[in-house]
């Protein structure tokens, strides 16, 4: 506190009063630097009685030299203005015992009597500025940079952290604007557009890191954090700015990037090549199917008529003599059987390659995890604890009854076969909504709502390699008596046919788990009309023109219906059947053809045997009945089909069904 030139008194004793009420040393020189008066703090600090003071030169207290006392004496006198503390000078004190302390002086001037009298107000700045060589300390031992920022937005303190990272000197940034080295980062608390996150440092937490760019002395630019903090100075509120150099960081982070990119490039290439593996080998299998499936008609059918021989045989004869037809008849049955297997073989051939006719109704997953829940428990034995969580609020599907207990049996007893000594099994069902981000990493799947099925177990789990092949059709790790390698096959084919999505995660020891996600349905669908069951297998009488370019098949189609009253044109391809149209004078009932036939396809058959005969009625047979199904699988509404291989019963009931509808 100092007394302004405009507020001097102009009587020495109201000045010296005066003095005596300044909290601060007040030494009063005139113009030769003689000492004419001082106060009681000044004789506190100094350690000098006030007479001892009184003329001498002012270099006693404030040890610079004469020469330089007259120098700025004489400069002051020439532009005798006030100069506060804060822009006055810091000089050393000397006390009377000979120690030196740092002070701060302020000057301004009075007139009394007509001399003009220099005030110096001191002060004793050690405490500051230990505190100022502590802060200063801890400043350069910071790993970061430090810009301490005044209220008015200038650079008021750096560190030599702060010289290395932006190639400053030190002098060269004092008193310059922030923007000079945070471009368009005004730290200026008083502005008056003020930015409230980041111009306000009470407002951010020490630990928020604020990424701009900062600009170096050579122009060249970095990606830079920066975490404000505040310190209250004598000054006003000084804003502290650590700021970091993140380009290694930003580099880092922009590869981590580019590898997470081509991994998941490389991820959905594996997918895409797995998928296009899969189609490929779902058409072979389609076409093996198509054609083991005419080979087991006519191997069940032709076992059928054996057996029905010999049963006529032997209940002609005495029973002693009817013990060799028996065995034979064993025999037969044996073959019969087999046939049998290997027709539910080609059907989940026909499931992996999305080929089976299915029969899509809406149904509640749920109540399917429920029906199949003894079955599953009784499948996977006592050592292995089956646990299910269903949703109790779970959306509808649309799918095959069977097809999905198949999948839930496929399942369980894969998850069992990973668990020989025991382990756990866990299924639930939850609804599941993919968005747009979670579609775009599975080319499968479509934004919307689903139901989620898992499987998991606690089981040996797989490696990377098994899980690329466990939906490949007879890949198994299995022992060969212990699978045939279909199971997941089945399982890929029944869930991409129903439009939907299943994926394997495993790890070696740690189990495996399936999910599968299948699309919500909402309202039903109409199904399509199965064929009714014969209430009178053996009426017959009709004609009925059959088309099959298997000649196995087609005896043995010919030989069924012909045994149970039916009159049958028999023809080896679309050609032929359209000859014998153009040839038949008669009425012709029904058409039974093939659906794959080289030529002529069945599909185009009845279509320009419609066109001959208007009310004639068409019953496909198929193996393969792709041409005749939509392609999700589901059989088109008004069309008839009986599907291969069939027996007897199944193609008397489908023809009467046809026929009557």
């Amino acid at each position: 506190m100092t007394l302004a030139a405009s507020s001097a008194p102009t009587g020495g004793a109201l000045f010296a009063t005066f003095l005596e009420a300044v909290p601060d040393a007040v030494v009063a020189v005139v113009a030769d630097g003689t000492i004419m008066l001082v106060n009681s703090q000044a004789e506190a600090l100094f350690g000098y009685a006030c007479e001892d003071l009184i003329g001498e030169p002012l270099e006693v207290l404030v040890p610079t030299s004469v020469r330089d006392h007259a120098q700025l004496r004489a400069t002051y006198f020439q532009d005798p203005v006030p100069r506060p503390m804060g822009l006055g000078m810091e000089l050393s004190g000397r006390r009377h015992d000979g120690v030196e302390f740092p002070a701060e002086i302020a000057l301004t001037w009075i007139e009394i009597d007509g001399r003009l009298i220099v005030v110096a107000s001191v002060r004793d700045i050690t405490e500051r500025k230990r505190a100022e060589a502590k802060f200063r300390s801890l400043l350069e031992a910071a790993p970061d940079a430090i810009v301490g920022v005044n209220p008015g937005g200038l650079i008021a303190l750096v560190n030599t952290q702060a010289e290395a990272l932006f190639g400053y000197e030190r002098n060269q940034l004092i008193g310059r604007p922030v923007e000079l080295l945070v471009p368009g980062a005004a730290l200026n608390i008083h502005s008056p557009n003020p930015d409230p996150g980041f111009r306000d440092p009470r407002t951010r937490s020490s630990e928020a890191w604020i990424p701009l760019a900062g600009s170096r002395a050579d122009g060249s630019e970095f990606p830079a954090e920066v975490s404000l903090s505040s310190i209250e100075t004598e000054d006003g509120l000084m804003v502290c700015a650590a700021i970091r150099d993140v380009t290694e960081r930003v580099e880092a982070q922009h590869e981590r990037d580019r590898m997470e990119a081509q991994l998941e490039r490389d991820r959905l290439e594996r997918q895409l090549h797995q998928s296009q593996r899969l189609e490929s080998l779902g058409q072979l299998a389609g076409g093996v199917a198509h054609d083991f499936n005419n080979l087991l008609a006519a191997i069940l059918n032709y076992v059928s008529f054996i057996d029905e021989e010999i049963a006529a045989e032997i209940a002609l004869r005495p029973s002693h003599e009817s013990a060799r037809l028996s065995a034979v008849l064993d025999d037969v049955s044996q073959i019969g059987a087999a046939a049998e297997r290997a027709a539910r073989l080609t059907h989940q051939l026909l499931a992996f390659g999305r080929r089976e006719v299915i029969k899509p109704e809406i149904i509640d997953f749920n109540a399917i995890v429920g029906e199949v829940d003894g079955l599953l428990r009784t499948t996977i034995g006592e050592h292995v604890e089956l646990i299910m969580r269903c949703a109790p609020d779970l959306e509808h599907v649309l799918a095959d009854r069977g097809q999905m207990e198949q999948v839930l049996l496929n399942l369980a007893v894969n998850a069992r076969d990973a668990m020989p000594t025991g382990g756990t099994v866990i299924i639930d069902t939850d609804n599941f909504v993919v968005d747009d981000a979670y579609a775009a990493l599975d080319p499968r799947l479509e934004p919307g709502p689903y139901v989620r099925l898992r499987v998991a177990d606690s089981g040996s789990g797989m490696t990377r390699e098994t899980i690329e092949r466990a939906f490949e059709p007879f890949f198994s790790t299995k022992p060969k008596e212990k699978g045939s390698g279909l199971g997941l096959a089945t399982v890929y084919g029944i869930v991409n046919q129903a439009g939907g999505m299943v994926d394997l995660e495993s790890d070696l020891g740690t189990g495996t788990t399936v999910t599968i996600l299948l699309p919500s349905a909402t309202s039903a669908i109409q199904q399509t009309d199965a064929p009714r069951r014969a209430t009178r297998r053996s009426h017959g009488g009709e004609t009925i023109l059959v088309v099959e370019d298997e000649d196995l098949v087609l005896d043995v189609a010919r030989r069924i219906l012909t045994r149970h009253g039916y009159r049958v044109l028999a023809a080896r391809g679309g050609s032929e059947a359209l000859e014998l149209i153009h040839e038949h004078r008669g009425r012709i009932d029904l058409l039974l053809t093939d659906v794959v036939m080289p030529g002529l396809t069945g599909k185009q058959v009845a279509e320009r045997v419609s066109e001959l005969r208007p009310n004639i009625r068409v019953l496909y047979m198929s193996g393969y009945p792709e041409s005749v199904i939509t392609s999700q699988g589901v059989v088109q509404r008004g069309i008839h089909l009986v599907s291969k291989p069939f027996v007897a019963t199944d193609l008397l009931d489908h023809v009467r069904a046809t026929l009557d509808a």
